[in-house]
């Protein structure tokens, strides 16, 4: 029996368990088979693979290989405080705080896909990509911390229903950093109550879709989230504590997402057959000049991607040279313990191994140098202090609007074969790569950056054998993009935010 034949057998299968228990309607099971078996039968490309890829037949990417487009949930929902949701971290920070935000505005409407979501889902068809990555508010699925909203429940159900009636995955992000502010009320990340809540979401997620999706994401970007919200104290919630506050976060998040992990193999996986994975993000560092040892190289890719990655696809626990060197600061301190918090032997366990893919988002690489003259001990802590890392960008590199963000695809390739050297090669699934510029319509910078960074995963794969199954675009639409307000434009469809309809205009990169 052929391929196509078996993936169409399993298709029809899962439609009708879909339709014999009641989740879908008949005609949406029609709509989705005639949509999946027409992909099938006549795939359509997307015009954002053009002739860099697709005219190097030594660097094409496998069959198999996907395509995607991501968004997140706070950025383009709106609807901040509809049908029982309540407030997020963000929601409080930019009410409270709207000076915080460059341009003042705030995400209360964004393009409010809460209503308008159909429009979104028909943007991502009309590119002709495979898979949707959205996140999940989780105020709007539990207001407030126990009683189940079943109108987020409802709402996500039908995104979701609307996708695969579409022929496009749904891929599912649980936590993109709107944290309810009702948690941060007890103390946030930095609190391990944090563990006990989010398992408690995940169960709630995994029992009401885990029969529709079929690939999740726990967190997306820890090492952003914890430096930035508790760390430095720029994004929600702003809590002020680094070198502090960040590690918990970071160590509270892994705990939560390696026991998420474990009760979806445990209680859900032989009824739906899913995978579970986290995002991480990092550049590639570049030595920038001979100062830079290899040691120390290896050095500062470990406190930046390790710091995460170690522990779930690594040795276990965190990276060895941030445990001894943060201990050894933290004595000369005169602090009693270590700010970068002990992994027991059970905790280690728990973590190590559980993702069956390695979501990794990549914008952009660094030079560095290392800073490795004495601290005083009295100066405030940091991760940056810690790790004495140092980075700037090549003036040949062509830049973004964002201000750290240089087109370096071949930080993209090198970062994928240290992935694949020190971690045995685990599957990749790139989860985010975008490029800001001022929102114009011809985006030719844009068109360039996503054909040389494709270019660099197929070489990646090809020459390298790097294991990429997937590559995901980011972003559908010019968003609200955090502090930055919509100053920011990453999208491949303009947004008319004037408009009560929020009309979505393809731009070059995808007309």
């Amino acid at each position: 029996m052929s391929r196509t034949i078996k993936f169409i057998v399993v298709i029809i299968l899962t439609l009708i368990s879909l339709y014999t228990i009641g989740s879908w309607s008949e005609q949406t099971v029609i709509n989705y088979f005639v949509s999946i078996i027409s992909k099938s039968i006549n795939p359509t490309n997307s015009t954002i693979l053009i002739a860099d890829i697709s005219n190097k037949s030594s660097q094409k990417l496998p069959e198999n290989f996907k395509i995607g487009i991501s968004t997140s949930a706070y950025q383009i929902e709106g609807a901040w405080d509809a049908d029982g949701k309540t407030p997020s971290t963000w929601d409080t920070l930019i009410h409270s705080h709207p000076e915080l935000i460059s341009d003042g505005s705030n995400a209360d409407v964004a393009s409010d896909s809460y209503h308008l979501f159909k429009d979104d889902i028909s943007a991502v068809n009309s590119i002709g990509l495979q898979f949707y990555r959205f996140s999940i508010s989780w105020t709007r699925i539990l207001p407030n911390g126990s009683a189940i909203n079943q109108n987020g429940i409802d709402y996500y159900n039908k995104v979701i229903d609307e996708c695969l009636a579409n022929g496009i995955e749904p891929v599912v992000t649980m936590f993109h950093w709107d944290l309810p502010q009702w948690l941060q009320d007890l103390g946030g990340l930095p609190n391990e109550i944090f563990i006990d809540y989010f398992v408690a979401y995940a169960d709630v997620l995994f029992k009401n879709f885990g029969h529709k999706v079929k690939r999740w994401i726990t967190v997306n970007e820890p090492y952003n989230y914890c430096i930035i919200s508790y760390g430095f104290g720029i994004w929600a919630p702003a809590i002020k504590s680094p070198g502090v506050g960040d590690y918990l976060c970071g160590h509270h998040l892994l705990i939560a997402h390696a026991k998420a992990y474990r009760l979806y193999r445990e209680k859900y996986f032989k009824m739906f057959g899913g995978e579970v994975g986290i995002t991480l993000e990092s550049p590639y560092y570049i030595p920038k000049d001979s100062s830079v040892s290899d040691k120390d190289h290896q050095r500062a890719l470990q406190y930046r991607l390790g710091w995460f990655a170690n522990p779930l696809f690594g040795t276990g626990g965190y990276p060895h040279v941030m445990i001894d060197e943060i201990n050894e600061r933290s004595k000369v301190e005169g602090r009693p313990f270590s700010r970068l918090p002990q992994m027991s032997e059970e905790v280690k366990k728990l973590i190590l191994g559980s993702a069956d893919f390695l979501g990794m988002n990549y914008y952009t690489s660094s030079l560095i140098l290392i800073n490795k003259a004495e601290r005083d001990p009295r100066e405030e802590p940091s991760w940056f202090s810690d790790s004495g890392v140092k980075e700037s960008a090549d003036p040949t590199w062509k830049q973004a609007k964002t201000f750290w963000l240089y087109s370096v695809p071949d930080g993209l390739k090198s970062l994928l074969n240290w992935i694949k050297n020190e971690y045995n090669n685990p599957p990749v699934f790139i989860t985010e790569n975008g490029w800001s510029d001022e929102g114009q319509m011809i985006d030719d910078d844009r068109i360039d950056y996503v054909n040389s960074h494709l270019l660099a995963v197929a070489e990646a794969v090809n020459e390298d054998q790097c294991n990429v199954i997937a590559y995901t675009l980011w972003s559908l639409f010019d968003s609200f993009e955090w502090n930055s307000g919509y100053t920011l434009k990453y999208g491949f469809f303009h947004v008319n935010y004037s408009s009560p309809t929020k009309e979505k205009t393809p731009k070059k990169s995808v007309e």
